[in-house]
């Protein structure tokens, strides 16, 4: 038998009615989230009378949105930078045919990656001496300059100089010809908490660190410290960029900003009913039995799992929503599927749709409900969908 091409298409196809399972992404609410985020920053930054820009962070696939797409829409809705951790991820944008400035937010020290972001205009953060040299060799040898952001570390305790030394290692790196001083940069440790006593001593560093700078002659074009909790919370955070990821895919970082912007959910994520079956009274189900049934009990078999990035931790402590209602998961989340109670519901179907995050006509299942039931963040939730789920965009 000879296949059509429209068979031979069929696992690259990326329409949900050829799927098994699946993630929706609304680019619409990402668009309105960009555009509420656009709406807050103060009419001018902290250090000009220019407006603070958006620089809207895609890593991790756009946080498992898909970072081609995110960055497209968010650019065309108003950000004007996009900012990943790595190279690798800054190349796939240029080569999606994304021309906006992109800042590589992790360190860099290998020189083949250096020549590479070369090639393809990125933008490296500097956060030692040592790269700063590593880089300046590199480049010499390739007669080539570069844009460098230096990372001042003032109390994350996790990439960057201490802000102590930040003008030490601004000197060093303005001797360096072949680098060429596009910002200075922190990061915040505790702006999501609502005790902000942390935040502003971080701020106040990194206020003494560029008052430092400037008093020796050095004034780094760009500065930026603010996250999308800073973002949300303090618009005297708002310096010449704010970096904002979170919240460009409609999630608060914190309970207590949820009212500070009108947010809209960007993702959903969907899978099909694969079986329908009904156990007795006192049958174990699914891996180690972790879920008796106390009654005759009908199951739905949905095909999504542990693989797709359904946390196993969720295991008999999550609902999804079938027909509008909920339903509860019982036993261990597997591989590739999970079971469903679905006595309360008559004659559910194989096919049926299930949404496990959404909204199904009146309820609606949110990240944080996961987050919350397993004790991690909403970060963690989304970073962990796998590329083997379909995004469908609309």
């Amino acid at each position: 038998m000879v296949l059509s091409y429209e068979k031979l298409q069929f696992l690259n196809i990326s329409h949900a009615a050829y799927q098994r399972a699946w993630i929706e992404i609304d680019l619409g609410a990402l668009s309105h989230n960009v555009g509420q985020i656009l709406q807050m920053l103060h009419s001018q930054s902290s250090t000009s009378t220019v407006s603070p820009a958006l620089m809207a962070v895609v890593k991790a696939d756009g946080y498992g949105h898909g970072a081609v797409k995110v960055a497209k829409t968010a650019l065309e809705a108003g950000a004007k930078w996009c900012a990943t951790a790595t190279s690798q991820e800054g190349i796939e944008l240029r080569k999606a045919g994304i021309n906006a400035p992109i800042l590589i937010l992790g360190a860099i020290n290998n020189p083949a990656e250096i020549e590479a972001i070369v090639d393809y205009r990125l933008q490296p953060t500097l956060c030692t001496p040592r790269q700063a040299l590593i880089f300046s060799e590199t480049l010499a040898q390739l007669a080539e300059t570069l844009p460098v952001h230096l990372n001042i570390d003032t109390g994350m305790s996790r990439l960057g100089t201490p802000w102590t030394e930040a003008l030490e290692f601004a000197q060093f790196v303005q001797q360096l010809p072949q680098l060429k001083l596009a910002s200075v940069y922190s990061h915040f440790a505790t702006a999501d908490d609502p005790d902000r006593a942390f935040m502003d001593v971080q701020h106040q560093r990194y206020r003494e660190a560029i008052a430092k700078l400037k008093q020796k002659g050095i004034v780094p074009p760009l500065l930026h410290i603010a996250n999308s909790a800073a973002t949300m919370s303090d618009r005297t955070l708002h310096y010449d960029l704010v970096r904002v990821g979170l919240a460009i895919y409609g999630l608060s970082p914190s309970p207590h900003l949820q009212e500070a912007i009108d947010l809209k959910p960007v993702l959903q994520v969907k899978a099909r009913v694969t079986q329908v079956k009904t156990i007795p009274p006192y049958t174990g189900v699914s891996y180690g039995h972790r879920y008796v049934s106390d009654r005759e009990t009908r199951l739905a078999v949905v095909a999504i799992g542990y693989a797709d990035g359904v946390p196993r931790l969720l295991s008999n402590k999550m609902e999804v929503l079938l027909r509008g209602q909920r339903v509860s998961q019982i036993g261990s989340i597997t591989m590739d599927q999970l079971m469903l109670d679905i006595s309360r519901l008559p004659d559910v179907q194989p096919g049926e749709v299930v949404t496990l995050i959404g909204k199904d006509s009146q309820e609606t299942i949110l990240v944080e409900e996961w987050s919350d039931r397993i004790g991690t963040i909403s970060w963690e939730i989304l970073c962990g969908f796998k590329r083997r789920l379909p995004r469908v965009y609309c």
